[in-house]
């Protein structure tokens, strides 16, 4: 080796070490630099999970009231849905509070149907299912909105042909009664399918007022029975029999939202409201068919109070 290259090979080996030494000195004066970008690391990491965890608790518990409409379609003919509907309740689920308020309207309340012309109430549903199969739930909400001023996008339309069998997956239904109700002894009735269908269709007690208040009862115990840990292990053969029993636009992802807010409701309490007597005025047409008029003057600030 001759001495330029020799000399050559010693300056750049000169380098490399001063190189080394100075990031070693560099890396010794500031020892904490690759701990301090971990924990940076970690405390971004942290940021973003309390980010998501608010997000869903604001998802179940954010002041944003959801209402639907319940249908209780009864009597249909064979593998339709064109029946009237025996039960009509507007539900207002407030998950923050939890609150959930079940207004039930008469079947028999006479009000003008929006391409129908004047009728009970519960003939909505019918006259659109018989004209346009399909359009039966839209037409009611739509009644609704026209007499009540309540808007309502959702429904769940419950084809009690299919309830035994809903009940029957579920276990059965336990009622707890403030009276004798369609035959049951007043206290706690345990029912199957059969016996839960003939309890909602049940007409010896009393007037619409009083079936009012047995669907309400019904469907609180229907929610109450859902939640209860013996249950949980059923929802497979639940959810085979909800095809047949029921439909609803609900969207999917308000699901969870209303089943927490619904659970934790059964808890505090469901709070029902009717339009009772003394908001309707009974007659009769000229057909002879008993109907309900509804007072407007104080039907609506009722409704406003509530919904």
């Amino acid at each position: 080796m001759d001495n330029r290259s020799y000399e050559e090979t010693k300056k750049i080996a000169i380098e490399s070490k001063s190189s080394n030494n100075q990031e070693s000195q560099t890396e010794s004066q500031h020892p904490t630099t690759a701990r301090r970008a971990g924990r940076e690391k970690r405390s971004h990491g942290c940021g973003c999970l309390i980010l998501v965890l608010m997000a869903v608790l604001l998802y179940f518990i954010a002041p944003v009231k959801t209402q639907f409409l319940i249908l209780g379609i009864d009597r249909a003919p064979q593998g339709t849905m064109a029946g009237r509907s025996d039960t009509i309740m507007i539900v207002s689920v407030n998950p923050l509070l939890p609150e959930v308020k079940l207004l039930s309207i008469p079947r028999d309340l006479w009000v003008p149907i929006p391409g129908f012309g004047e009728n009970r109430i519960n003939a909505a549903h019918f006259f659109a299912e018989a004209q346009q199969p399909g359009t039966g739930s839209q037409k009611t909400l739509e009644t609704i909105k026209y007499n009540f001023g309540v808007e309502l996008r959702h429904y769940v339309r419950i084809n009690l042909a299919g309830l035994p069998a809903l009940i029957d997956a579920m276990g059965g239904i336990t009622l707890n009664l403030p009276q004798v109700m369609a035959g049951y002894p007043e206290g706690t009735n345990d029912l199957n399918g059969d016996q839960a269908l003939a309890f909602v269709r049940s007409r010896s007690d009393g007037d619409d007022f009083f079936r009012m208040r047995q669907g309400q009862l019904f469907i609180a115990a229907f929610m109450r029975q859902l939640f209860t840990p013996s249950t949980w292990a059923r929802f497979p053969q639940i959810m085979k029999t909800l095809p047949q029993a029921l439909d609803t636009n609900l969207p999917f992802w308000q699901l969870p939202r209303l089943l927490v807010a619904l659970l934790r409701a059964t808890y505090t309490g469901i709070d029902t409201l009717t339009i009772d007597r003394s908001l309707v005025t009974p007659a009769v047409t000229s057909e002879g068919a008993q109907i309900l008029l509804p007072n407007w003057d104080l039907i609506l600030p009722y409704i406003g109070e509530n919904f």
